[in-house]
């Protein structure tokens, strides 16, 4: 699949994906891309990202690819029962434990817990060995729950900028060809 081909759908996590930030970055360079809303980007209400998401899908005219991050990774899962059938692929970065109640701030447990029925499309898990919001296993649960690709991406953090990711040439390359592979 090519960018043309598809809608690719950039759904950022807590407080939004700022101008250095790598879903900002590639909304500007993908041509099909555009970011899911949110009303609220700092006090997040699951059924609230839930509906923006599930309004973001059915306005797409094109098979939609997911690219989700941090917190717009559980939004997104949320979603699927009423989305499924339109969703080509889900590239899945660092997402949040939201069942863990040491995440902070604590209202993020209201993202939880993940829904863990295996995807009908093809889906790749991006996680971090010290990423603070997440511990590196129970990520790579996620994703064989999921029966996701799961990439090991060392030790990044949480894959945001403020941990020196604004670009992410590596994420780019693997996005590319999972896109290719659609």
């Amino acid at each position: 699949m090519k960018v043309q081909d598809a809608d690719i759908l950039i759904i950022p996590g807590y407080t939004n994906s700022g101008p250095d930030h790598w879903q900002t970055r590639w909304e500007a360079k993908l041509s099909t891309a555009r970011r899911v809303e949110q009303k609220e980007w700092s006090k997040p209400v699951l059924a609230d990202w839930v509906a923006e998401v599930v309004k973001s899908v059915n306005e797409a005219t094109r098979p939609v690819v997911v690219v989700a991050h941090s917190l717009g990774v559980p939004t997104f899962v949320h979603a699927l029962p009423q989305i499924g059938s339109k969703i080509k692929g889900a590239f899945l970065v660092t997402p949040p434990d939201v069942s863990n109640p040491k995440i902070r701030p604590k209202h993020l447990m209201t993202f939880g817990p993940y829904p863990r029925e295996p995807f009908t499309f093809p889906s790749i898990v991006v996680a971090s060995r010290n990423d603070h919001y997440c511990e590196y296993a129970v990520a790579e649960d996620l994703a064989a729950a999921w029966g996701s690709l799961f990439i090991d991406a060392g030790e990044s953090g949480h894959l945001n900028s403020e941990s020196g990711h604004g670009p992410w040439p590596e994420g780019t390359m693997v996005f590319a060809k999972f896109l290719s592979q659609l």
